[in-house]
C-alpha cells in the first residue's frame, strides 16, 4: 500500500488539499495533508523560533506514524524544503519524491528566494532587528498580489478569493534558515510534476539538458520522471481530478523520462540554416566582431546589430553562446551584407543574473560604439530567447543611436514561476515609453504555448502606446528554429528580419 503525506505552499495549509486527498481515498490510498507548525489552522502554535527545521521535524512525526509499506512525499512550491529536509532524514521510508510546481532546492539553499519581492527578500535577508511584534511573520498575499507568487490561472474568483481569505502569515525562519541534506536524498526516485501555465514544461527541462548545464544532468537518472498539468500555480485547486491521478501513476513509476544521451546534436549546436561564407572575426573580452571582407578599405564606419543569447546558460558549458552556430551565423550573415555583427557572451548564468548581464550587454554596446570601424549613431539590438527581457532596458529609454530592436521567439515578459527576475526586465511593461523605436519581432508558430503567452501580452501592449512593431512569423517554426527548421520557410524569415534590421540601420 502505498500513502501519500501531501505539504502545501506558504501561506496556506493542508485544506488546499481536501480535494486530491479524498480523489486518492476513493482510490484506495491513505492520504495525509499536513499542516505545518503556525500554517492553516495551526497559526497559533507559531512563534519567533518557528523555522524551517520545526516543518521537517513536523513531517517526520507524520512519517514516523504512517505504517504504509511505502510513502510518497509531495512538495508543493515552499513545500519541496521540509520534504526534502525530511526525507533526506528517513531515506529508508521514502518510495518517491514528487515536486509539484516546486523547484530543486540543494543543500544550503533558502526558500527565501521563492518570495516574489525583491525589497522583502532584502529586508528578511539583512534585518538588524524586531521592528514590531511581528517581524517574525511575513503577511500573506491580498487578493491582487497572488499572481505574483505563481499564475492563477484555472482558478474560479471564488476559489482565488478563498485562498486569499484562508491564507496565513509565513514564519519568516522557515524562508530564512538554510536547507541541510546529505547525499541521502539524492539517492531517491523522483517525479516533477510541471504546470504549463506557470511557466514550466518537459521541452524546457530537455532544452536545460541539453544545453549540458551540470547541474541539471540529475534529471536524467532513469529513476527521474515527469508529467505536465496544462493549468497554473495551484493545480490541486484548479485540477484535483488530475492531480489525484497523476500522483497515483507517478507512486507507480511512470512518467517521461529525459533521454541522458541524444542520438543527434542537440538543438543549439547543430548547423546554421543558411551557408554563409566565412568573414574576418576578432574577439576582445567576451565579445566578437564579425567583420565585412572589405571593411579595411572602406572610407566610412559601418552600423553594427548585437545579438544577445539567452539563458540561463552555465558558465562551464562549452562551447559558450557566442560559438554557437545560429549566432555565428547571424553575425557573419551580416556581415556579409555590409554591417559588423556582434555576438558576446554575457553572465546570464542563473535567473538572478539579468541584472549582471544586461550591465554586461551595456558594456559591450559601449565598447563596439567606441569601435573607429562601427558608426555609432546606429546601431541594433537582437535578442533571443530568454534574451528578450534584456531588450527592456533600451525600450523603457531608447538613446538616440538605437536605431531598431529585433527579438527572435522572445520570452517578452518573466515567466510566472521566474520569482527571480527583478520586475525592470519587463518589456511589455517597457514597450509603452518606446515611442517610434523600431521593433521586428520573428515569432514562430510552434512556439511553446508559456512563451507564446508572453508574446501576446507584449503585442497588446505595442498596440495600445501605437508602437512601431513588425512581426515576422514562421510557419511551422520551432523555438530556436535557425538550427532546428532547415525550411524555405525559415530561411525566409531570417531573410526578411535582417533585411528589415539592416534597413532601419541604413536610414
Amino acid at each position: 500500500m502505498t500513502a501519500f503525506i501531501l505539504v502545501a505552499g506558504a501561506h496556506t495549509g493542508s485544506w488546499i488539499w481536501q480535494a486530491v486527498a479524498d480523489r486518492l481515498r476513493e482510490s484506495g490510498a491513505p492520504a495525509y495533508p499536513v499542516t505545518l507548525t503556525g500554517m492553516g489552522d495551526r497559526g497559533h502554535a507559531a512563534g519567533p523560533d518557528t523555522d524551517l527545521e520545526t516543518h521537517i521535524h513536523d513531517l517526520l512525526r507524520v512519517i514516523d506514524r504512517t505504517d504504509a509499506a511505502e510513502v510518497v512525499l509531495v512538495g508543493h512550491c515552499y513545500g519541496i524544503y521540509p520534504v526534502l529536509g525530511a526525507a533526506d532524514r528517513r531515506p529508508e521510508r521514502i518510495a518517491r519524491i514528487v515536486h509539484l510546481d516546486a523547484g530543486m532546492p540543494q543543500d544550503g539553499d533558502q526558500a527565501l528566494t521563492l518570495v516574489p519581492d525583491q525589497a522583502v527578500r532584502d529586508r528578511l535577508l539583512h534585518r538588524a532587528g524586531p521592528a514590531d511584534d511581528d517581524w517574525w511573520r511575513i503577511p500573506p498575499p491580498t487578493l491582487g498580489e497572488w499572481q505574483r507568487w505563481g499564475s492563477v490561472a484555472g482558478l474560479s474568483p471564488a476559489v482565488l478569493a478563498r485562498l486569499a481569505t484562508r491564507a496565513v502569515p509565513q514564519p519568516v525562519g522557515t524562508l530564512t534558515r538554510p536547507l541541510r541534506l546529505s547525499k541521502a536524498v539524492s539517492e531517491l526516485p523522483r517525479t516533477g510534476v510541471l504546470c504549463t501555465a506557470n511557466g514550466s514544461s518537459i521541452a524546457m527541462v530537455e532544452a536545460l539538458v541539453g544545453l549540458g548545464d551540470p547541474r541539471f544532468q540529475v534529471l536524467t537518472d532513469p529513476r527521474v520522471s515527469f508529467f505536465e498539468l496544462d493549468t497554473g500555480h495551484w493545480p490541486m485547486l484548479s485540477r484535483p481530478d488530475e492531480v489525484a491521478e497523476t500522483l497515483m501513476r507517478a507512486a507507480a513509476g511512470e512518467g517521461h523520462r529525459v533521454a541522458a544521451k541524444v542520438n543527434e546534436q542537440p538543438a543549439h549546436l547543430r548547423p546554421f540554416l543558411m551557408e554563409v561564407p566565412e568573414r574576418p572575426r576578432e574577439r576582445v573580452g567576451r565579445v566578437d566582431l564579425h567583420l565585412p571582407d572589405d571593411l579595411a578599405e572602406a572610407d566610412h564606419p559601418r552600423p553594427a546589430v548585437v545579438f544577445v543569447h539567452g539563458g540561463p546558460v552555465h558558465p562551464d558549458v562549452r562551447p559558450t553562446p557566442r560559438d554557437w552556430p545560429g549566432f555565428v551565423g547571424y553575425g557573419q550573415y551580416v556581415a556579409g551584407l555590409g554591417a559588423v555583427g556582434v555576438t558576446l557572451d554575457h553572465r546570464l548564468h542563473d535567473l538572478a543574473d539579468y541584472g549582471r548581464a544586461a550591465e554586461d550587454i551595456a558594456e559591450a554596446v559601449d565598447l563596439v560604439r567606441a569601435d573607429p570601424r562601427v558608426d555609432g549613431d546606429r546601431v541594433a539590438l537582437w535578442c533571443f530567447s530568454s534574451g528578450g527581457l534584456l531588450s527592456a532596458d533600451w525600450l523603457a529609454a531608447p538613446p538616440p543611436w538605437l536605431r531598431c530592436v529585433a527579438a527572435s521567439y522572445p520570452i517578452l515578459a518573466p515567466l510566472p514561476n521566474w520569482g527571480l527576475v527583478d520586475s525592470r526586465f519587463r518589456p511589455a511593461d517597457a514597450v509603452r515609453t518606446a515611442g517610434r523605436l523600431p521593433i521586428v519581432l520573428t515569432r514562430v508558430e510552434l512556439e511553446r504555448a508559456e512563451i507564446a503567452v508572453t508574446v501576446e501580452e507584449f503585442l497588446a501592449a505595442a498596440e495600445k502606446c501605437d508602437a512601431d512593431v513588425e512581426v515576422i512569423d514562421v510557419p511551422l517554426g520551432h523555438h530556436g528554429f535557425e538550427t532546428i527548421d532547415h525550411t524555405e520557410q525559415a530561411r525566409d524569415a531570417v531573410e526578411r528580419a535582417v533585411r528589415s534590421v539592416l534597413g532601419h540601420l541604413r536610414r
